[in-house]
């Protein structure tokens, strides 16, 4: 979707480009940009699962290590100050 903007003839090149940045406005080519800009594609259900999987592992690691007294307590909000 190609947004063309032609120079008439005795046209400044100001009113060019503001004749072209309100064209990109009203076509909404900028606004779907900046909404796409961050997003992230979907995982797939094998690839959620996989992940799940790591992280109970790695909690029950933590967990068994802190049962053997090897890793210590963490606070669960933090300190004040």
């Amino acid at each position: 979707m190609a947004i063309e903007v032609k120079k008439k003839i005795g046209e400044t090149t100001r009113s060019l480009l503001r004749r072209f940045s309100r064209r990109i406005q009203q076509s909404g080519v900028l606004i779907r940009a900046r909404k796409s800009r961050f997003r992230e594609k979907e995982r797939s259900k094998i690839e959620r699962r996989n992940s799940a999987l790591r992280r109970v592992k790695i909690v029950g690691e933590k967990e068994k290590l802190r049962k053997m007294g090897l890793l210590e307590e963490e606070p669960k909000w933090g300190r004040r100050k």
